[in-house]
């Protein structure tokens, strides 16, 4: 993510959170956190695709360098970010757009925030999700996530609950291959959607 993807990030924001960070927030995160890494998930034509030298119409996810640049390639979909916290990747942020939502989306983009802290050298990812966000928990939950903890009253729009959710050392061998199982079945089921 960089700072011109900002407004359209917002956007997404407002429609996926009761309770949306303000733009200063992500600017902030971008420009002064370096723990911070967010990136965004975007689409492109794949004649767009071939010109940034890629063979896929699914955009890479793009890392934030901390400086202004051309806006991000294609449509942006979603974005996610996370706190690198020593050894540990704090997942802060994941939202897809509204009209693009169940489309396996959001898991691909969890998969690339959960490559990315693995290669930084993270060897476990955490994060907090709603209690009533059933959807998000399954998805975690697919991926290794378990329940660690809970947060009373996190969030202020409604006081509900926040439950953390860890995974597994990601240098535990059959966690690995189970990601790595899930993202073959993943890819299968975008190239379908071609």
């Amino acid at each position: 993510m960089q700072l011109v993807d900002v407004p359209v990030v917002m956007a997404i924001e407002h429609t996926a959170f009761s309770l949306p960070w303000p733009e200063g927030a992500y600017r902030h995160e971008i420009t002064q956190n370096e723990l911070a890494h967010y990136y965004v998930l975007c689409f492109c034509s794949p004649v767009a695709c071939r010109k940034l030298g890629s063979s896929s119409w699914w955009r890479r996810i793009r890392s934030g360098f901390k400086q202004e640049a051309e806006p991000s390639p294609g449509v942006v979909l979603g974005y996610g970010g996370f706190w690198m916290m020593v050894d540990e990747a704090h997942i802060s942020t994941l939202a897809i757009r509204q009209d693009v939502r169940g489309h396996g989306l959001g898991e691909f983009l969890l998969l690339g925030l959960l490559d990315e802290a693995r290669r930084l050298g993270a060897q476990l990812a955490t994060l907090e999700v709603r209690v009533s966000n059933a959807v998000a928990r399954a998805l975690y939950t697919k991926y290794g996530f378990r329940e660690t903890g809970r947060r009373t009253a996190y969030y202020h729009d409604n006081n509900e609950d926040a439950l953390i959710m860890t995974t597994p050392l990601f240098t535990v061998g059959k966690y690995w291959q189970m990601i790595e199982a899930h993202r073959a079945a993943l890819m299968r089921r975008l190239a379908q959607q071609l």
